[in-house]
């Protein structure tokens, strides 16, 4: 039962010393299967290959804007996401596989809430080299340690397209809780798009860490790097359709 204050209404639980929390800024988290370093321009060479190749429209679905088809057009747009205020935009390496040491994804925290401990893993983007990789993981795994463990953060949220399916059942998977859904919550390319929204709090964060680790353990994997257990089962949240976290 929550707490009544002197006039019988209803309060939430004290937050014991609580006060506003740094801002994350542009470090370098290294993990066994990936590395997560700032965004900078000599990534983007990279980042065309990985993700901009003829057959990866799928990718940019469910971005703000189509594949570009140059590495011109990539870079303009790159740049912008690197110069919006309030984000940190980061580009994850992996450091095994054919694409070792080449950055080959991106993801930004935004929403970035200092006075209240709240940032979101935003605009997660996986090349070749990455896609359904224990790299991948890892690095939303280090973000998410970072934010929590190293910021003290409350709360560290996941959004997507509600048809994005493949997004949805990334957040199940990595232990993010579904919220609800905004309805005509964005215009994307010119289609409506209603948001799904996920978080996981700090005090949800210690049985979340633990399962990553577990996860990411070297035994967990064959000599193929084929997982031997999954992460957690994978139930969606409604409905079906789609590619890639944004």
């Amino acid at each position: 039962m929550p707490e009544v204050n002197a006039h019988g209404q209803p309060v939430g639980d004290v937050v014991p010393g609580w006060e506003a929390r740094p801002a994350p800024g542009p470090v370098t988290l290294a993990g066994r299967y990936v590395r997560v370093v700032p965004l900078d321009s000599v990534h983007y060479s990279d980042l065309f290959e990985a993700v901009c190749g003829p057959g990866d429209d799928a990718l940019w679905t469910y971005r703000p804007i189509a594949r570009p088809t140059s590495l011109a057009t990539l870079w303009m747009h790159l740049a912008g996401v690197v110069e919006s205020p309030g984000n940190v935009t980061f580009a994850l390496v992996p450091l095994e596989g054919d694409r070792s040491g080449r950055a080959s994804g991106i993801v930004s925290l935004q929403r970035i809430d200092p006075v209240h401990g709240q940032v979101e893993a935003a605009g997660v983007l996986h090349g070749e080299g990455l896609r359904r990789t224990r790299a991948a993981t890892e690095a939303i795994h280090l973000l998410m340690g970072h934010t929590f463990d190293d910021l003290g953060y409350r709360r560290f949220e996941w959004k997507c397209d509600t048809l994005n399916e493949p997004s949805r059942r990334a957040a199940t998977r990595l232990g993010f809780t579904h919220e609800g859904r905004f309805r005509n919550h964005m215009v994307t390319q010119g289609r409506n798009r209603d948001t799904d929204w996920y978080s996981v709090t700090d005090g949800e964060w210690p049985a979340v860490r633990s399962a990553h680790e577990a996860w990411l353990d070297p035994a967990n994997f064959d000599e193929a790097g084929q997982q031997l257990r999954r992460l957690t089962p994978e139930p969606l949240s409604p409905p079906d359709r789609g590619d890639q976290a944004d």
